[in-house]
């Protein structure tokens, strides 16, 4: 049984567990679903992913990684809160799913608990996170939860549309209260 941390209506957010691994490594593979992040070249063993996610307790106060569970309780996705810094009250989120989950609003929902917890759990006062400007699903997730667009590096990073923005997004604890 895998704890849960937050339960929303479509998705919750559960810990990450080591058996979550194998799949997240099959996602992070797929050239469809990695072409929108960090660095959509990049092929990973799964060996990488279990150090990954044995590194995870080792960073526990900079990071925090969730599995996103769907009504079944099937992982679906993860989204990571990063760069946690408690001194100044910021965290980045990034997230992303497995490409049979697209379109589904899992996605939004997941955001929206993770700001919960950031906002609620870690007391932070803003939230930020990046994206291509490719990235049209992602951009509307951030959207939807009320991210502001505060920045943009033109022509920044390669992906295989080319060299696209990388777009700055960000929302404070009482955009998110309202």
């Amino acid at each position: 049984m895998r704890p849960i941390v937050l339960k929303g209506e479509k998705v919750s957010l559960g810990v990450l567990l080591k058996e979550d691994m194998e799949k997240i490594w099959m996602w992070n593979n797929d050239r469809e679903v990695v072409r929108t992040l960090a660095d959509p070249s990049d092929v990973s063993t799964l060996e990488e992913w279990h150090r990954w996610y044995e590194n995870l307790s080792l960073k526990k106060s900079s990071k925090r990684a969730f599995a996103i569970l769907n009504e079944g309780n099937n992982l679906v996705g993860t989204v990571i809160v990063s760069r946690i810094d408690l001194r100044n009250g910021t965290a980045e989120i990034g997230y992303f799913l497995g490409r049979e989950h697209w379109g589904k609003g899992y996605a939004t929902e997941a955001v929206r608990l993770t700001l919960e917890y950031c906002f609620r759990y870690l007391n932070l006062r803003k939230v930020y996170a990046k994206t291509y400007e490719n990235n049209t699903a992602s951009i509307r997730v951030l959207e939807k939860n009320g991210f502001k667009l505060v920045g943009r590096l033109r022509k920044h990073a390669h992906t295989p549309d080319g060299y696209v923005d990388v777009l700055f997004y960000d929302l404070l604890r009482e955009e998110w209260e309202k």
